[in-house]
């Protein structure tokens, strides 16, 4: 395995041996080797191989050091701990190969995102964000995250190419459940409730937009769905994500790609669709622009329940598109214009850049597009 000497963390040489700490209480009580062995019933041989920091303090002989000098048990074991513990990481440090360490590179603005999380620190350098990323992504390796049943169900979803990093993708969905973890919900995925709130959910679109994602939290959670909205990542071209945990507990986390409030209001029902669709046994990864039964089901049932399919289809009949008849029609609808724009638009019923000014961009979250 190759090393770089970017992996040196704590220098060997100031981790402390507990042999070390016994060596200056012997010189401060004058006493010698030999007598401590005596003391402790010992070969002097043990008590130099200690000294010479080639044997640990075991438990067993902490408590003779207690009755030979005096000194707690517990202050022996502790240096043992700390010195093993210490000695753990350096040799991790130096042990990180440089395949592992160029993972750091596409997880850039993901170690970013954590250090304003206060997970990981912005002052360490390379090695121990290596350190702090496997406890976060709870693996021992980076290396073996493309080979986890975690990180490998999306392939059976995709049916056309899709610019992926599997290494962003599974720290992504990571982060999604550190972010939903505090979230208190309902015991078990209540299908009914859920659709009883789709009028309430709908209605959300009018709200203030700073108060958006905390009243869809609180509405989901009464359905038994921990919900939240995560920060997009270039490698992850992901709008949504649908788990079932360990627990048994549902999340469902959606990110604001390019901001546009009627992608955002689309997407969300879309997912909610896939809940109603039975599309999610353990999870479901909802990838942007990947094609299939399943998403033509999901993007029918956001349609139809943004707009209603019969009183849309004869709004185009009708043909007028003027922003007066876009705005009636939408008020009728129960939704903002943005979102019989962005429907018209997708259509190809409008010009992409026709009413830009009416389209509402959600930034209580910064993207990265």
């Amino acid at each position: 395995m190759e090393k770089d000497p970017t992996t040196i963390g704590l220098s060997r040489d100031l981790i402390i041996h507990p042999g070390e700490t016994l060596e200056e209480i012997l010189k401060d009580r004058e006493m010698s080797q030999k007598e401590l062995a005596i003391r402790t019933t010992v070969t002097e041989k043990h008590i130099s191989t200690l000294i010479k920091g080639n044997t640990p303090i075991s438990v067993n002989f902490a408590k003779k050091l207690e009755y030979a000098l005096g000194v707690d048990a517990s202050f022996w074991i502790n240096l043992q701990t700390n010195y093993d513990r210490e000695l753990l990481e350096f040799e991790e440090l130096n042990e990180i190969s440089k395949e592992e360490l160029a993972i750091i590179k596409p997880l850039k603005m993901i170690i970013e995102f954590l250090e304003r999380l206060g997970m990981m620190s912005s002052q360490s350098n390379v090695a121990n964000k290596i350190l702090d990323l496997r406890k976060i992504l709870c693996v021992s390796n980076l290396l073996a995250i493309p080979k986890m049943t975690y990180n490998a169900a999306y392939r059976a979803q995709i049916v056309s190419n899709v610019n992926i990093d599997e290494y962003v993708l599974f720290a992504w969905q990571r982060i999604c459940e550190i972010m939903t973890l505090d979230i208190k919900t309902e015991d078990g995925l209540n299908i009914e409730k859920l659709k009883s709130k789709l009028p309430e959910i709908k209605q959300l679109m009018f709200a203030n937009v700073n108060s958006i994602q905390k009243e869809l939290t609180k509405i989901f959670a009464e359905c038994g769905i921990a919900f939240t909205i995560v920060e997009n990542f270039r490698g992850a071209p992901v709008q949504g994500f649908i788990k079932r945990t360990d627990q048994g507990k549902m999340i469902l986390c959606m990110t604001i790609r390019k901001a546009y409030a009627n992608i955002f209001w689309f997407s969300l029902f879309h997912e909610i669709g896939h809940i109603f669709n039975g599309d999610i046994k353990q999870k479901f990864i909802d990838f942007e622009s990947v094609k299939g039964n399943m998403e033509e089901k999901a993007d029918s049932f956001a349609s139809n329940t943004l707009l209603n399919f019969t009183d849309y289809k004869e709004f185009v009949n009708n043909g007028d598109y003027s922003l007066e008849s876009i705005q009636e029609f939408a008020k009728n609808q129960g939704v903002r214009s943005f979102i019989v724009i962005g429907r018209l638009q997708n259509d190809q019923q409008i010009d992409w850049n026709k009413y830009s000014r009416e389209k509402t961009k959600y930034k209580w979250l910064k993207t990265n597009e």
